[in-house]
């Protein structure tokens, strides 16, 4: 029997792993917030410019209004949105979720325990992302990682009733780019963290793009500084170093520079003008995803009596970004240096 599937959150990632799963012949429906975007993929489907082809999909949209209207549970439900979005996201599809029906949250930060808390842990599995895309507009996704090239998942099972079964989501993501089954799903969830703390929210102070932001002065060191921190809340938090977006065990294990190795993976495969998820909130006004990636590093660490300076200045100043106070900008690097030896 064909799954049901519903993509709770369907903008750039969203839309980009809808139209796979579209174009794989799968039963899909994308749901989403922006009106504009809905209606433009009930109009005319979802176009998908990558670097090499652009793709079209026609798709089945809905605005989260229509959740209402739905008769027949969803077997498998990919939750996309932010993670500060995740709680009443959950409520909202919880009533449509079959009761042998996977939640799974596709995201960034740590949203295991919000979303078992919601569906419980039985219907709940973590999965880790690694996918740059963005909206260039209503209906079209600029996606810069294709299948083949930077689309990277894995899942893992943490409650026992689920055991077994990554092997329906990972058949699914299959269709969207490369996945792993791992054994320590969280640890990986906060190893992408760790590296998401070193460089979304950093080289959006700037304004910049990804790749470029290396090379501006004081940026590695403030990346790298962010990046033990989040290192140390982590070991806090019980959780260990593990292989991520296609790095093998024996690189970490043998790596002195893990932090260096992780940034330099990641730019490995990001392309130029590349901008982070943050930078794409900061140009949109919208509140980004900071407080749940270096925010939360720097809760962990003051909470176990250390310091955690990196992280609080990276926090603060996006904090005067979405506020208006200050615009993105190369600048910005003089306030962090204001807050943070680098």
């Amino acid at each position: 029997m064909t799954k049901r599937i519903a993509i709770m959150g369907s903008g750039a990632n969203g839309s980009a792993i809808g139209a796979d799963l579209v174009r794989a012949g799968l039963d899909v429906k994308l749901i989403d917030q922006w009106p504009a975007h809905v209606e433009a993929m009930r109009a005319d489907g979802v176009t998908i410019k990558m670097p090499d082809e652009t793709i079209h999909a026609d798709v089945d949209a809905y605005h989260l209004c229509d959740i209402a209207t739905f008769t027949e549970p969803f077997d498998v439900v990919l939750m996309l949105f932010k993670a500060y979005d995740t709680r009443w996201a959950a409520e909202l599809i919880k009533p449509h979720l079959a009761e042998d029906g996977l939640l799974v949250g596709v995201q960034n930060g740590m949203t295991y325990e919000t979303i078992s808390d919601v569906v419980g842990p039985e219907r709940t599995l973590p999965c880790v992302i690694e996918l740059a895309g963005e909206l260039e507009g209503p209906g079209v996704v600029i996606r810069r990682s294709p299948p083949d090239n930077g689309s990277w998942f894995a899942l893992g099972s943490i409650d026992p009733a689920t055991d077994g079964r990554e092997e329906e989501i990972a058949e699914l993501l299959r269709h969207v780019g490369a996945v792993e089954i791992v054994p320590d799903i969280l640890s990986a969830k906060w190893m992408k963290l760790v590296m998401n703390s070193m460089t979304l929210a950093t080289s959006a102070l700037l304004g910049s793009g990804l790749n470029e932001s290396y090379e501006i002065p004081g940026m590695r060191d403030l990346m790298l500084k962010a990046g033990a921190e989040a290192l140390a809340a982590g070991a806090e938090r019980g959780h260990k170093p593990v292989p991520i977006v296609g790095l093998q065990q024996s690189e970490i294990e043998n790596s002195n520079h893990l932090l260096e190795l992780l940034v330099e993976k990641l730019e490995s495969f990001t392309l130029p003008d590349t901008p982070t998820t943050i930078l794409q909130d900061h140009s949109k006004g919208r509140m980004s995803e900071t407080d749940g990636i270096n925010g939360i590093v720097a809760e962990t660490l003051i909470a176990a009596g250390q310091v955690a300076p990196a992280s609080q200045a990276i926090v603060e100043v996006t904090r005067r970004i979405h506020a208006g106070e200050i615009e993105t900008d190369v600048s910005n690097m003089d306030l962090i240096r204001e807050l943070v030896a680098i």
